[in-house]
């Protein structure tokens, strides 16, 4: 295999969690019945550009079906956080009636919905059927289609160039990382500003946050590593800002590279903190696969421990993490029964790999575990703040990574 991105040979692998499921993956009781797929989950480091990335075996296809399981409007943090951007973007952009806003990966319509609530023409690009026809029920247009620089071109050539295109949580799961930046920049009108917001890889490292590496991220990535992919399409990184979200985000600003928009130090100064950090070192990589195996077997350990003592054990959070950490650890139902989930999409199913059934939060009251996992970890205040009614009967919430904690 090549990088994605510069072509270079890939010998070095960052992480190998054997074979899974795709994440997004969840089954009904009928497809416990039959076959499950499996793809290798190993994550290569390019020694060239540094760009991380999945072993090619699963294509987009596969893994954003039609009736893919994940709504961005299920968790209120989310919710709140694109409300944030948009008010945001509207006063530093000056975006009006006369703007145009694209955003790629629209989902649900969970951020399009405040553009449309101030009357800011906008689109969504969404390929799974499931969740476009929640944003176009919004009254969001969608185009039910993937990215690329052809579907950009054909929009330019409509007259359709945005004034901002954003994209959240998209970048890292697109399996051609050149095109889709090179279709950034053809419908990206003068002047116009990109954003992307993605998991920080140096919070990854720091935090041991293995369990966000699954088939549908194809690429984990560097502030660095992105200004030099956005250079090679004509595009230039000019802001970044620091997100706490999903343990650790990055939101890069990008606009024309010949744009007179001059760039701000916290990129050069957050460039200099990875490169300080060892990002530009192998041996900050070849030392990862050992620190996801300890959050493993101490998730194990506990388990086994409660069963033989006699204790109850719930998961919260159908999330594709939890399933990344449930499968490479090899957790079935005799260890934890079952995993509660706001999403109606998911309630009623099972995880892939795991076969762990999906049930209401209700159930939590109803059980009463001594112990609840919180598999989505980066959501883990409003989890504990949702199911607060688990303090009347003594349970207590535990999080795995980066060490196993019992919430206090």
């Amino acid at each position: 295999m090549s990088c994605r991105h510069c072509n270079a040979p890939l010998t070095n692998v960052f992480l190998d969690l054997g074979f899974a499921p795709p994440s997004n993956a969840y089954l009904s009781a009928a497809d416990l019945r039959a076959p499950e797929t499996y793809f290798p989950l190993k994550l290569y480091v390019c020694d060239v550009c540094w760009l991380v990335q999945t072993e090619d075996y699963a294509g987009a296809a596969e893994l954003f079906s039609h009736d893919y399981a994940y709504f961005s409007s299920t968790s209120i943090t989310w919710l709140e956080h694109a409300k944030h951007y948009v008010d945001a973007m509207r006063q530093r952009l000056a975006l009006d009636e006369n703007s145009f806003v694209i955003e790629v990966a629209s989902n649900d319509g969970y951020l399009l919905k405040n553009f449309v609530a101030t009357g800011i023409p906008c689109l969504g690009i969404e390929p799974t059927a499931s969740t476009a026809a929640a944003a176009e029920a919004l009254h969001i247009p969608v185009l039910r289609e993937f990215f690329g620089e052809r579907l950009a071109r054909t929009l330019a050539s409509q007259g359709r160039q945005a004034d901002l295109i954003l994209g959240n949580n998209v970048y890292a799961h697109v399996p051609d990382i050149n095109d889709f930046t090179a279709g950034l920049k053809a419908v990206l009108k003068s002047g116009g500003t990109i954003t992307l917001e993605f998991p920080h890889l140096l919070k990854m490292i720091e935090g041991a946050q293995f369990d966000t590496a699954y088939h549908e991220h194809f690429s984990y990535l560097s502030l660095g590593t992105v200004c030099r992919i956005f250079e090679h399409a004509g595009l230039r990184v000019f802001d970044v800002e620091e997100l706490p979200t999903h343990g650790g985000s990055l939101r890069v600003f990008s606009c024309h590279h010949n744009d007179p928009r001059p760039d701000g130090n916290a990129v050069s100064e957050l460039v200099r903190a990875e490169q300080v950090a060892g990002l530009h070192e192998l041996a900050t990589y070849r030392q990862f696969q050992r620190r996801a195996e300890k959050i493993k077997d101490d998730l194990l350990a506990f388990l086994v421990e409660q069963r033989r003592a006699g204790k109850s054990v719930a998961a919260y959070g159908a999330a594709a993490k939890g399933n990344t950490l449930l499968n490479f650890a090899g957790i079935k139902p005799d260890l934890l029964p079952y995993v509660c989930d706001a999403a109606p999409s998911k309630q009623g199913k099972y995880l892939p790999g795991s076969h762990i059934p999906i049930l209401p939060p209700a159930a939590l009251q109803e059980r009463r575990p001594d112990y609840i996992v919180i598999l989505p970890w980066n959501i883990a205040s409003e989890v504990r703040q949702q199911n607060a009614a688990a303090a009347e009967w003594g349970g207590k919430f535990v999080v795995a990574g980066p060490s196993l904690r019992v919430l206090d």
